[in-house]
């Protein structure tokens, strides 16, 4: 690089001076910097409406499929009895009563202050014995070698008090699974440990009093899809014959809020589409300017919202889906009318829940013409524009490197200006001491 001399002769400040004419050959690279930085607010603007649709299109295909309207709910006239509702579910009733509830096994040691010499404990779990040496074991070690096992058994010491001033435990085995499936036997040097609690298996009796009662077990409380779709869980402390009733029906509030959430996905793509393409206009110093907005001016997204106002929108059969809640705005925009959706339920839920999935048909296909991962509109448009960013960085860099060589080339010509000067001025001084030598020498001869 080429050493500066900042007019160390000529006087000029030729840093400043170069600086300038650098900021003026500069100038296309910044226009290029400014299309880099409006480029990439314009990407992240498409990425977050894609984002946006995307997130439509996943609302709007589960509400399109076969049974994504069968929304169910189900009670039970009992508090003690809880449900859960899944995929296939049903209208429909059930009488049962309540045997009895499952309950995990409890064996419990004899009174020790230690484990007996020479004493053998072995567990009997899932067909499996499985014999511990406890010779010059803690308690507290054959404890955890029991556990480590994996016997489906945890044991844990409890204080139970002294005995002629010696601290005396009894250690309780308990099996990790409810039911006959975790039943075992624990003993000590052959001897069986007491059994405080029994496996057992939850039973209900189906159309009880009937000649059809059926009796039914559970190795747990839960007994899955006791009816389609639906799973019923006993509460640990469900008193035995306890009778009840279970109500599995169609869910409106689930359905409404199924149509609500996809007019309200809808909506926030309108809405963003319209907050970025709106024109703002300014007064200053008495004059009007008007600015647009990201997609003010841009057709792609536009004709992208008009595709999802039409899938939204259209009508069916001659109906329009405003008479099923869903309704255009003045703002261009849609919103959802719970009251119209639930009059219109009760009235024909069949053809509303119908017309709803049509609905989301349509805008699900829209949606995926716009925002499909690899060919969608807003994809390539993204693509696309990222394309042009990195190209505009390239021409970025060789603007850097053509900059940096004719700064360089300026401060190496202003340098040498500078030496040239310094010469010119040596020279300078030396003829001026000439001159003076000579006039005093013709003075000296007259």
């Amino acid at each position: 690089m080429a050493l500066g001399i900042d007019g160390l002769i000529s006087g000029i400040e030729t840093s400043a001076m170069i600086k300038q004419l650098m900021d003026i050959e500069a100038r296309p690279q910044i226009l290029l910097k400014n299309k880099v930085s409006s480029t990439q607010t314009f990407i992240t603007a498409l990425q977050s409406l894609n984002t946006r649709i995307a997130s439509l299109t996943e609302a709007a295909g589960k509400t399109a499929k076969p049974a994504g309207m069968d929304l169910f709910g189900a009670t039970s006239t009992s508090d003690k009895v809880s449900t859960t509702v899944g995929a296939g579910a049903a209208a429909g009733s059930l009488d049962i009563t309540v045997s009895q509830t499952a309950k995990a096994q409890v064996s419990l040691s004899a009174a020790m202050a230690a484990w007996p010499s020479n004493s053998v404990l072995a567990i009997s779990a899932n067909g499996t014995v499985t014999s511990f040496d406890t010779t010059d074991k803690s308690l507290d070690q054959v404890i955890s070698e029991v556990n480590k096992a994996n016997l489906g058994v945890t044991g844990v010491k409890i204080a139970t008090g002294s005995v002629d001033g010696v601290q005396q435990y009894r250690v309780q085995f308990t099996a990790a699974k409810t039911g006959s499936e975790g039943a075992f036997t624990a003993s000590l040097g052959g001897t069986e440990m007491d059994v405080l609690k029994t496996a057992q298996d939850a039973k209900l009796t189906l159309w009880a009093g009937t000649p059809a009662a059926q009796e039914i077990t559970s190795s747990t409380n839960t007994f899955k899809a006791l009816m389609p779709g639906v799973d019923v869980t006993l509460a640990a402390d469900t008193p035995a014959n306890t009778a009840l009733t279970l109500t599995v029906a169609r869910d409106d509030e689930a359905i409404s809020k199924v149509a609500s959430d996809l007019v309200a996905g809808l909506a926030d793509v309108f809405a963003f589409i319209n907050k970025n393409s709106a024109v703002t206009v300014s007064t200053s110093s008495g004059s009007t300017s008007a600015a647009g907005g990201l997609f003010t001016s841009d057709s792609g997204v536009r004709d992208i919202k008009r595709q999802l106002m039409e899938a939204a929108t259209s009508p069916l059969d001659g109906r329009s889906p405003s008479e099923i809640g869903i309704v255009i705005t003045k703002d261009g925009t849609v919103e959802f009318d719970e009251k119209k959706f639930a009059a219109a339920m009760a009235a024909d839920p069949a053809k509303t829940q119908e017309t709803l999935q049509t609905i989301a048909g349509r805008v699900e296909a829209a949606s995926k013409v716009a925002s499909d991962k690899y060919d969608g509109l807003l994809t390539q448009r993204i693509t696309g524009q990222e394309s042009t960013v990195r190209s505009l960085n390239t021409q970025i860099e060789d603007w850097d490197r053509r900059l940096a060589s004719r700064e360089s080339t300026l401060k190496m010509i202003w340098g040498n200006l500078e030496v040239k000067l310094s010469q010119l001025q040596s020279q300078q001084d030396w003829l001026t001491g000439q001159l003076a030598a000579l006039n005093n020498s013709g003075s000296g001869k007259k």
